[in-house]
């Protein structure tokens, strides 16, 4: 397997693309370190896997300023991080308060930052972070101010931690998903008949993404494959982004 011997931490892995990824990362032979609040979903996470890697379990919150080191101590020496623990759900900027902006500043960014910074005198010579930021760090989206507004800020820190931390070996790249099937935004899919239209009608592949695919391009991103890939935001949206896609009447959707 192309990971093996690999040792990966990837918080936010009781479900969702957290999940996904743990999943694929120990199925290419990686050793796993999953991290999540919730005992339960790690758990199985843990179950699901089948591959050669195995998956310890560490129930943490990534916002608790002890959790990188705690993370550290169970997986010294770490080949791969994967920042995936988030939070989304968010609201414009008017009807957010101070104590939801903290939420996600702490969830999204905060935490992530110190994961990294606990991170990158650990990590080995060739080896990697892969932050997890979204479309909508990169372009807006209605009604989603401290979401974007900190997704936004984990790709500015993804290549200024490239600039810093490439010359000791470690490359860090960003993915930015669009809509993926995961329980943050299985309610609104399932009761937001804008959301839907507007997201997945805007797609041109017609469809949400899977939790999968994005794994996919983590595990790619870990990978000697990507050796010389650093400093990068990989967009995976079936092409929302890129080409403000609407269906016509003649082709019968």
């Amino acid at each position: 397997m192309r990971l093996a011997d690999k040792a990966a931490i990837v918080t936010g892995a009781g479900s969702g693309i957290g999940r996904a990824t743990t999943l694929r990362l120990a199925g290419e032979g990686a050793e796993v370190l999953a991290i999540d609040w919730d005992g339960d979903g790690l758990a199985g996470t843990a179950r699901a896997g089948n591959g050669p890697g195995g998956i310890e379990m560490l129930v943490a919150d990534v916002t608790d300023e002890e959790a990188p080191g705690a993370a550290l101590a169970a997986c010294p020496s770490p080949d791969i991080l994967v920042n995936n623990a988030g939070i989304g759900d968010a609201r414009a900027a008017h009807l957010t308060a101070d104590d939801d902006l903290d939420r996600y500043l702490d969830t999204n960014l905060r935490s992530l930052f110190r994961f990294s910074r606990e991170a990158v005198g650990a990590i080995k010579d060739g080896g990697c972070i892969v932050n997890i930021a979204s479309i909508f760090g990169i372009t807006g989206f209605r009604g989603s101010a401290p979401y974007s507004a900190t997704k936004a800020a984990v790709i500015g820190l993804t290549r200024n931690m490239a600039a810093d931390y490439g010359p000791v070996g470690i490359r860090v790249n960003a993915i930015a998903p669009g809509v993926i099937e995961t329980p943050l935004v299985a309610d609104r899919l399932a009761g937001n008949a804008w959301f839907v239209d507007t997201l997945v009608g805007g797609t041109p592949l017609g469809r949400t993404g899977k939790p999968e695919e994005i794994a996919a391009a983590i595990a790619f991103l870990c990978s000697d494959d990507a050796a010389f890939i650093t400093g990068h935001t990989l967009v995976i949206d079936g092409g929302f982004s890129a080409t403000h896609f609407r269906a016509r009447p003649e082709d019968g959707a």
